[in-house]
């Protein structure tokens, strides 16, 4: 290949500007267990063993998940910069490298573009652990966010059958005694909650609502302890519960659900829901397995539940705390 034909390669500012976007993916706890290294022709992606939560996640579920939203927001990044890019994930025999994203020198594929129309809720999307006033999802926006999910090869489930849903309950509570009854559980926990005030990780209060923000029964998604965020006053939550499945589960398979997650939360945002995923239900392998076969009715492996409606309110959340870029970052080869 002539010099002339050489791909051009992004500028440096940009891709560290895509990169920096990609740390505002959701992560359990919001540990945010990533870290990044960026070459000229490529960007890597690799877990980060030691922000990984070993009694809450001891299979890396949440782990992988977490990194592949983030992942999924790096490829919406790169796309909406005009940089054309393809994805080899777990590229060689380190379980840790989860990605390479290497740069082809051309124009962003016409799939990567319509991700790129996801861009601007980035910046918008929180996780939004109040209840919600209004789950209605129209038809075609739940076969739109099906159809984003089925591009990694995950399948998005609705939970709309009552006794479903109160299986679901009855789930997220027997998660809750069991995770509660964990070693290490409570303190780690603890430590994720109650975070330093320049830690720029972790669940803080104002995150979380404040009081008992809807009645106990049925409780699902309540995890944190009360917080400090307003909660107007509702009946009971509305939202529509989302499932992510695989038919595999495996590294791989996890880290699919985590970037059709990034995609999913991102579409969502774009249509104006509020969101907010959840994942206690699949930290045991009883109430896990209760999922796939009592609220699911699948042979696949659920991976992840998302809430989806409409706000309590209009009012913005506060974006949660990130690392900075410097911080997370990888010294090049």
């Amino acid at each position: 290949m002539s010099a002339a034909e050489t791909p051009a390669l992004p500028r440096p500012d940009t891709v560290r500007h895509a990169v920096a976007t990609a740390l505002t993916a959701p992560s359990v706890h919001n540990a945010q267990p990533w870290r990044w290294r960026i070459a000229a022709d490529r960007i890597e992606l690799y877990a980060d063993p030691d922000r990984r939560l070993p009694f809450t996640d001891p299979d890396r579920r949440d782990h992988l998940v977490s990194c592949g939203a983030a992942l999924a927001t790096l490829h919406v990044a790169l796309a909406a910069s005009g940089i054309g890019h393809r994805t080899e994930r777990f590229p060689d025999g380190d379980r840790d490298h989860l990605a390479t994203v290497r740069f082809t020198g051309r124009p962003p594929t016409a799939a990567d573009r319509n991700d790129a129309q996801l861009a601007p809720a980035i910046r918008r999307r929180r996780t939004d652990r109040r209840p919600f006033r209004d789950g209605g999802l129209a038809d075609h926006t739940r076969a739109a966010l099906g159809a984003r999910a089925a591009r990694y090869g995950v399948t998005l489930h609705t939970v709309t059958d009552p006794v479903a849903r109160n299986h679901l309950v009855e789930l997220e509570q027997a998660a809750a005694l069991e995770l509660r009854a964990r070693p290490g559980h409570a303190a780690e926990l603890l430590v994720w909650t109650h975070r330093y005030a320049d830690s720029r990780d972790g669940v803080r209060t104002g995150s979380v609502p404040a009081g008992v923000p809807w009645p106990r029964e049925p409780e699902i998604g309540v995890r944190f302890p009360a917080g400090s965020l307003p909660v107007p006053p509702l009946a009971t939550d509305r939202a529509t519960i989302l499932a992510l499945s695989t038919p595999a589960d495996d590294d791989p398979a996890r880290l699919a659900a985590g970037e059709a997650l990034g995609i999913v939360l991102l579409a969502a945002t774009r249509a104006g829901l509020a969101t907010c995923p959840l994942s206690r239900i699949l930290e045991t392998v009883r109430t896990r397995s209760g999922l796939a076969i009592r609220v699911l009715r699948t042979t696949e492996h659920p991976q992840l539940i998302i809430r989806v409606g409409r706000a309590p309110d209009g009012r913005e959340l506060p974006a949660t705390p990130r690392r900075r870029l410097r911080d997370v970052l990888l010294r090049g080869e």
